[in-house]
């Protein structure tokens, strides 16, 4: 017999080789209807899997993000399944279950195309396999078996993969015909998967290496409900709506240019002001916490990333290195803001006394992303980030630390982004090549952050692999209006950049001490940041944010000299107003202007000029009546000021 501790600390005594389903029907038989998969001591385990020993089992239902991955990924395993039987000659790279659904990178054979009309005669193929309720089998398998049971299928992509594993952790999942290298976990069976939609296919290069083949990537997403599949569809529709590259457009917020080249923004004067309002917003609250503005260069000598360890990390990501007349001289457009950051510390002694130092820029970073990941403002090769970097004493980390959480807190507040959750990310403890610096050091900057989230109360998820390549981070997660999730500020804790750069401070022993360095960009990247508050508001930016206050409209041409007069007026009230000349019926002129989102729309004719009045329409609530110009402004100010005391 073994013992089962459940999440709420009570103990269940079951038989060796009892399954987490077997436990969930003893419970209930709604429960074992609606669990998905189970964590055994903190290992994800299929339903079916035997449970061998005594251990504490949670179980995970479709609104748990682990059940959600092992529907998805299970899911995944249905798609290549159905491409099997309908592609013979198809070779599979991988398939894994991602944020919103799943996705399988593909060969479909030579001369083979998978093209957008081919999606619904694949979708009908997994319903059918869906339906015959297949178990999906979990086995362990030797690495030479597995080896040259897919060179055997002439499975080249998953002979590479099984070629890096370690023999002896290698398993393979089986359904009906088809059978999958995979850790899992997976579903008992198919019939769980009951409305699947295949959303868009893309190119993808084999492991992310632009040199290898193109790969089909087919995209997916898939609901134990019909009705769970309806909703999304309808967010779907609503999300097109709000898709930042087509409102951005509308508001004339960015371009981009081929002559310019792919991924960099160009910002126009309308987005350059909304970018310039959150600046100042950033730059205020700095201010108040005592932070001191830098500017660096947009590039630096290959030496200084050698040093920092970004050449060895991101060298393969970035632009190739700019080359001088001198001989062996190199210089490389910067990927982070940091390693200048770093230099500046260095340009003086530094006493105990100046700390904690506090360095801001809104600096540009450029990283050679490949261009088929290139979207929008989410993903581009050129960004600019709220970078800081506190440099302070060891026992000042948490104090600091806590200080950046509030002003993310403050910015979360000031733009409405009320749904978020904190993620502690720490290394890969199987992996740890992968990071810089000591075990000691990163075993401090984990812990740090791990108790200033336990002092503050923020219930934060750990996740391991997650960390930056010098040090551990608090990411924030934030919740859009349509549910979706978007990393956006983030914090991280580095003893290691400063004993590269060999910083120090002396202490008030008149000793030389090791500073402790922060990392932090509570918005994160403006260009991802601008993005998600597009989406979010579907472009009905706050009052105090909006590139365009009100817009003037004249009834006819003859009414623009007045137009004029009252544009003069309100900018002396600092109110962010345009006219609209076009010679366009008003009608016109109103749902224009109404598209591009500016709040209000101040109407003028003859009655207007006879009462030296405006008439003012209100986005989304229509008239408001007529009034005096500084009337407006008033009203303007105070409910900007309401929309600030709000922000505090």
């Amino acid at each position: 017999m073994i013992n089962i501790t459940f999440p709420d600390g009570s103990v269940r005594e079951y038989a060796e080789g009892t399954t987490a389903l077997q436990i969930a029907e003893s419970i209930s038989s709604r429960l074992a209807q609606e669990v998905l998969v189970a964590s055994v001591d903190g290992e994800l385990y299929d339903l079916t899997r035997p449970i061998r020993h005594s251990a504490s089992v949670k179980l995970h239902k479709w609104d748990d993000a682990e059940g959600k991955h092992a529907f998805w990924h299970s899911s995944a395993h249905l798609l290549a399944e159905a491409l099997q039987i309908l592609y013979p000659n198809i070779q599979f790279g991988i398939g894994p279950a991602i944020e919103n659904g799943f996705y399988y990178d593909v060969n479909p054979g030579e001369g083979v195309v998978i093209k957008d009309a081919d999606l619904a005669a694949i979708e009908k193929k997994m319903q059918e396999l869906a339906a015959e309720k297949s178990p999906i089998c979990r086995a362990d398998i030797a690495k030479k078996d597995a080896l040259k049971m897919f060179a055997d299928r002439g499975e080249t992509y998953k002979v590479e993969l099984i070629s890096e594993l370690e023999d002896g952790k290698i398993t393979t999942y089986t359904q009906g015909d088809f059978t999958d290298l995979c850790r899992g976990p997976h579903l008992p069976d198919t019939s769980y998967i009951k409305a699947i939609k295949l959303t868009s296919i893309a190119g993808a290069y084999w492991r992310g290496d632009e040199k290898r083949q193109q790969l089909t990537r087919i995209y997916g997403i898939s609901f134990p409900k019909k009705k769970l599949l309806d909703d999304y569809l309808l967010l779907l529709e609503e999300a097109k709506k709000r898709d930042h590259r087509k409102i951005g457009k509308e508001m004339e917020l960015f371009t981009f240019s081929q002559n310019v080249g792919q991924g960099l923004p160009l910002w126009l004067p309308k987005g350059t002001q909304l970018r310039l309002k959150l600046e100042e917003l950033l730059k205020k609250i700095q201010m108040e916490y005592g932070y001191q503005q830098v500017i660096t260069p947009h590039i630096g000598h290959k030496i200084l990333y050698v040093t920092s360890g970004h050449y060895a990390k991101y060298g393969k990501d970035s632009f190739q290195p700019i080359h001088t007349p001198e001989e062996g001289e190199e210089f490389l457009l910067k990927p982070m803001n940091c390693p200048h950051h770093c230099e500046i510390y260095k340009a003086f002694p530094r006493s105990y006394k100046d700390l904690p130092l506090r360095l801001a820029e809104f600096g540009t970073v450029y990283r050679y992303e490949q261009s088929g990941e290139l979207h929008g403002l989410t993903r581009v090769r050129g960004f600019t980030q709220d970078d800081a970097h506190i440099f302070c004493a060891p026992e000042d980390v948490k104090g600091e630390f806590i200080k950046v959480m509030n002003i993310i807190h403050i910015i979360f507040r000031a733009l409405n982004f009320t749904d978020y959750e904190a993620q502690i990310s720490l290394r890969d403890p199987e992996n740890k090549e992968k990071y810089i610096g000591s075990e000691e050091n990163w075993q401090q900057a984990e812990q740090a952050i791990i108790e200033v989230c336990e002092e503050k109360g923020v219930k934060a998820k750990i996740e391991l692999g997650e960390a930056a390549f010098y040090g551990p981070k608090l990411d924030f997660m934030v919740k859009d209006a349509l549910g979706r999730r978007w990393q956006l500020g983030t914090i991280q804790v580095d003893y290691n950049l400063p004993e590269r750069f060999e910083l120090e401070y002396t202490g008030a022993d008149n000793q030389k001490h090791r500073p402790v360095m922060i990392h932090r960009a509570p918005f994160g990247s403006m260009e991802r940041f601008v993005a998600v508050l597009i989406e979010h508001t579907a472009g009905k930016f706050p009052l105090w944010l909006v590139p365009d206050q009100a817009v003037i409209l004249p009834i006819s041409e003859k009414f623009n000299d007045y137009a004029h007069e009252v544009a003069k007026e309100l900018r002396k009230h600092e109110v962010r107003v345009i006219i609209d000349e076009r010679n366009e019926k008003i009608g016109r002129k109103i749902r224009d202007n109404e598209l591009k989102k500016i709040p209000y729309l101040l109407i003028i004719g003859e009655k207007e000029i006879e009462n030296n009045e405006i008439s003012v329409r209100k986005q989304g609530e229509g008239d408001v009546g007529s009034m005096k110009i500084t009337t407006f402004a008033a009203l303007l100010k105070e409910e900007v000021e309401k929309q600030m005391v709000k922000m505090q």
